[in-house]
């Protein structure tokens, strides 16, 4: 909403905008901007000569400033309608959609186009280290976004990647996932369909080869379809995939590439970036430049710190699959390293029962692990929450170790008990986790002070 905001000035127009708390680093950039800002929520904050109200997805009925744009009648639009209508109409628009992946696979998308010398718009669910920053909504004839199925606003419960004016989309894989706004995979499945109907017949879809939900969900498209995979029947098929301490390596379209991440996962990500790109031309020299420089994207396997021989990362995973890519990954990279698993069921889904038998499977790659309370918990109806004492005894059924805490004093306090030199630590969240990384990175320091 800020980039857009920004972008948005930056085309002449006057911008305010309300939130409910107002703090750096984004109101000081918008500021700077000439964005005025609001808060909290409060009805005078709408303008009497607006011309138009982005209504972002988190805001309800109920809110004052909504329910005054109701009354009075003001033209308002989804933040999605107005990325369409103000940025994406009559461009070579790149979408990059999947339950997990989206994010890294945007942004190594966003860089291979960067170094063949685009420029390209992009808007992307993270911060890419190569640009620092996760929005460019300039006037570049192609613009890489990254393509969320959850819905864009409370008028408009349609996925928000069926704005986007498509030209190329990328399905990386199709999971269940937004518990509280899907009823099963079934609707999962067909909001990518409705995705995939509207790529035009000049344009194209790159589908997960090993994916069975992606593969049955690209049955039906009418566009041109390319599978990218490691599976056999893979039209494009990735070969010779290998990960080390140092990253991976495969073959690809005839060439080989070297990427500085690890797993099988990020090698596919890499695949499905390299195919996109060279659907526009991009030499195969500059691809694997690109992908060489990749410099990956915050809170993604991100190493926070180390003390006593203890190395703090910092992961977004918060699905059970992206969880068990990621462990997998590490015991390849960390060979002989015991690894703990801290992790905050904070998600909409974590929170609730949907994951309590694939949870323990995940976490349970772990030698330790260990679950903070579940987020937001009086939300839920007892009979839909995620049980954590069940999670911890089916995580101890493998041998392994597996503590439930109520707060990050207690998960700061467990590790310093459990955790020896040479040991690998990762969180797990989509939040903040109450600044848990440096708080455990002060106490192991402490250790050795």
């Amino acid at each position: 909403m800020g980039a857009v905001a920004s972008a948005l000035r930056a085309q002449g127009h006057t911008i305010t905008g309300s939130d409910q708390n107002v703090y750096p680093p984004m109101s000081t950039f918008l500021e700077g901007q000439g964005v005025g800002l609001s808060s909290p929520y409060a009805a005078a904050n709408i303008p009497a000569d607006a011309d138009l109200i982005v209504v972002g997805n988190a805001i309800s009925r109920g809110n004052p400033e909504l329910e005054e744009v109701l009354n009075r009648k003001l033209l308002y639009r989804s933040l999605p309608e107005v990325l369409k209508e103000f940025f994406l109409r009559g461009r070579h628009n790149l979408v990059v959609t999947g339950t997990h992946g989206k994010t890294t696979t945007t942004s190594m998308l966003a860089w291979i186009f960067e170094c063949a010398g685009h420029a390209p718009g992009f808007m992307i669910g993270g911060i890419p280290h190569n640009f620092g920053m996760g929005a460019r909504l300039n006037e570049a004839r192609h613009f890489i976004i990254e393509g969320d199925e959850y819905d864009t606003a409370f008028f408009d419960k349609r996925s928000k990647f069926l704005h986007y004016l498509p030209e190329l989309v990328i399905v990386n894989n199709i999971e269940f996932d937004h518990a509280d706004i899907y009823r099963d995979l079934d609707e999962i499945k067909l909001t990518f369909r409705r995705l995939l109907n509207i790529v035009p017949g000049n344009g194209v879809v790159l589908l997960n080869a090993d994916d069975a939900n992606a593969v049955e969900v690209g049955k039906t498209c009418p566009a041109p379809l390319v599978e990218v995979g490691f599976s056999p029947n893979a039209a494009q098929r990735i070969e010779h995939g290998t990960s080390t301490k140092a990253g991976s390596t495969f073959h690809f379209l005839g060439h080989d590439f070297s990427l500085p991440m690890i797993g099988d996962f990020n090698i596919r990500n890499a695949a499905m970036a390299i195919s996109a790109a060279r659907f526009y031309g991009i030499e195969f020299d500059v691809i694997a430049r690109a992908i060489r420089s990749f410099e990956g994207v915050r809170r993604r396997q991100e190493t926070r710190g180390e003390a006593g021989g203890i190395t703090i990362m910092d992961d977004f995973g918060h699905h059970p699959t992206a969880i068990r890519q990621t462990i997998e990954a590490l015991r390849v990279s960390h060979s002989g390293r015991r690894i703990a698993a801290i992790f905050e069921p904070r998600s909409n889904s974590t929170r609730r029962a949907v994951f309590q038998d694939s949870l323990p499977e995940a976490l349970g790659l772990a030698d330790i692990a260990i679950v903070a309370e579940v987020a937001r918990l009086d939300q839920l109806d007892p009979n839909d929450r995620l049980d954590p004492e069940r999670v911890m005894a089916d995580i101890r059924a493998k041998g392994k170790l597996a503590f439930y805490e109520m707060n990050t004093a207690a998960i700061v306090d467990r590790a310093d008990a459990e955790l020896r030199e040479g040991d690998l630590v990762v969180v797990f969240s989509n939040g903040g986790f109450d600044g848990l990384h440096e708080k455990l990175l002060t106490r192991l320091r402490a250790r050795i002070a």
